[in-house]
């Protein structure tokens, strides 16, 4: 794939991302922020409006407003620029799978960073599941985007690190 086609796929994948992360973000705070949780398949999957101000399960959601913002804002967002800058400059030697998967972290990890910048430090969260007792923390498709991404790096990178097979002629 042509560089020129490689960046117009990365920005394009990222935009949309960052896209249904802010609409589906606006959906909960319009019908979900004041009303009941709402429960789907015998409470598997359950809809909760939450403004989380700490990190993921709300980690350092109790640290002072200048510290939580240069940890949970500043800082990310210099990480999110050095990986935008990472694959633009590894964008070449990129296979599609990484590309789409570096996408999905930058553009989760940006959509959460938006929502700090814009709602002083609070994520909507709206999204939960569990069976029975057990239950994941409450999250939202930037969250959804970054686990998903990390997942296909670790299979991209672990693929390319398994050692070939000789060939038996």
């Amino acid at each position: 794939m042509k560089k020129s086609i490689k960046i117009a796929v990365f920005v394009l994948t990222a935009f949309a991302f960052i896209s249904c992360d802010r609409v589906t973000k606006n959906l909960a705070k319009e019908h979900l922020q004041f009303e009941a949780p709402k429960s789907y398949l015998n409470n598997f999957f359950r809809l909760e409006y939450v403004e989380n101000t700490g990190a993921a399960l709300s980690l350092g959601d109790n640290l002072p407003q200048p510290y939580s913002f240069i940890l949970l804002s500043i800082l990310p967002l210099l990480f999110m620029l050095v990986m935008i800058g990472y694959t633009f400059y590894n964008i070449k030697k990129l296979d599609s799978l990484k590309l789409i998967a570096l996408s999905l972290v930058i553009s989760g990890g940006l959509g959460n960073i938006i929502d700090r910048l814009l709602y002083d430090r609070h994520v909507t969260d709206f999204m939960n599941m569990g069976i029975l007792g057990i239950r994941t923390g409450i999250f939202n498709v930037a969250d959804m985007c970054v686990t998903a991404g990390a997942i296909m790096l670790i299979i991209a990178y672990r693929k390319n690190a398994e050692p070939e097979q000789p060939q038996v002629a």
